[in-house]
């Protein structure tokens, strides 16, 4: 295991949710008219940031007029941040007047929006900010662009396909309909750092930046435990056996709703047979190429993004910090 598991980038910061409130509206509407009551907005999920360096999430208050009609009734009740009630609202309605379509959706996606109710703050992609912003920050927005995505991904009921409605402030769909409840979605992914002594088993999957390579990763299937689901992933994608996994740290990942759960896997075989279906290229790294990757010198690859969980465990691999 890892020493220091809950240091990765979206890690606990002991946000206190306040689950007993969310079936409670009166007292839902009290926060939310409080004057400590805050508001992290969102945009195409790109969370509101100041414009200062390092930049931190903003938090307005429930009048602010970037809200403009926003309904309340509609807003994600987060928790409590120390004694301020924090909700999250989503305002992807509007439209700026000069939005880049080409950019959305990118690998990260580098442009910035600034709306004009709100010029001291600007939209940023999470995965390119997520470094900046301190762990509290980093948990409040990937909770919200997690549960708030998952919302419009899931307008419909999918027992009867009616249209269904938000509830328990924002923790739980209902349908009118059929009266079926639907829970937001978390979807569990092993990411391993397979090694066979000084090497590491990297991969990169079509699109990535050019040289990027990262550890593999790959979908639980249901009825299959973690290190089954580690086996078989590291087999399918690159023909490598592994033997005893153990767990290390989980990282929840909000692109879209994933739970990363980081686990070493120790390599029976080196022969690398890749599946062009699911990955495009593997190899074997040594510490000393990784180490110098990561220090920048030019040896052919990109590191894994920093903040991502691979990049976590790699860093402590190469430091020795896994017992």
């Amino acid at each position: 295991m890892l020493r220091n598991p809950e240091e990765v980038t979206f890690g606990g910061s002991g946000l206190d949710r306040a689950a007993e409130l969310r079936t409670d509206p009166a007292a839902l509407a009290a926060l939310w008219r409080s004057e400590t009551a805050r508001v992290i907005v969102l945009w195409r999920g790109k969370p509101l940031i100041t414009q200062d360096k390092p930049a931190a999430l903003m938090r307005v208050a429930t009048d602010h007029p970037v809200l403009g009609d926003s309904d309340p009734g509609e807003a994600l009740f987060l928790g409590r941040d120390g004694d301020a009630p924090v909700f999250a609202a989503d305002i992807s309605a509007w439209t700026p007047d000069d939005l880049d379509t080409d950019a959305l959706g990118a690998f990260a996606d580098p442009t910035e929006q600034i709306h004009p109710d709100c010029p001291e703050g600007r939209f940023a992609e999470l995965r390119r900010i997520m470094t900046w912003l301190s762990p509290r920050d980093a948990e409040l927005a990937a909770t919200a662009r997690a549960v708030l995505n998952w919302h419009l991904s899931h307008a419909f009921c999918s027992k009867c396909g009616a249209p269904s409605d938000m509830a328990q402030a924002g923790w739980q769909r209902r349908c009118p309909r059929c009266g079926a409840g639907h829970f937001p979605r978390t979807d569990p992914v092993v990411i391993m750092l397979v090694t066979h002594g000084p090497h590491t088993l990297l991969g990169r999957s079509p699109g990535w930046p050019e040289g990027m390579y990262s550890c593999l990763a790959g979908f639980v299937e249901p009825g299959e435990t973690i290190e089954a689901a580690v086996r078989r992933e590291v087999f399918e994608e690159t023909g490598v056996t592994v033997g005893p996994v153990r767990y290390l740290a989980s990282q929840p990942w909000a692109f879209p709703n994933s739970l990363m759960i980081g686990c070493h896997g120790v390599a029976e075989s080196i022969e690398i047979t890749i599946d062009p279906a699911e990955i495009e290229a593997a190899q074997w790294v040594t510490r000393e190429r990784l180490v110098a990757t990561m220090a920048g010198h030019e040896t052919g690859l990109l590191p894994a993004r920093e903040g991502a969980i691979a990049h976590f465990m790699l860093r402590n691999w190469l430091a020795d910090r896994i017992d």
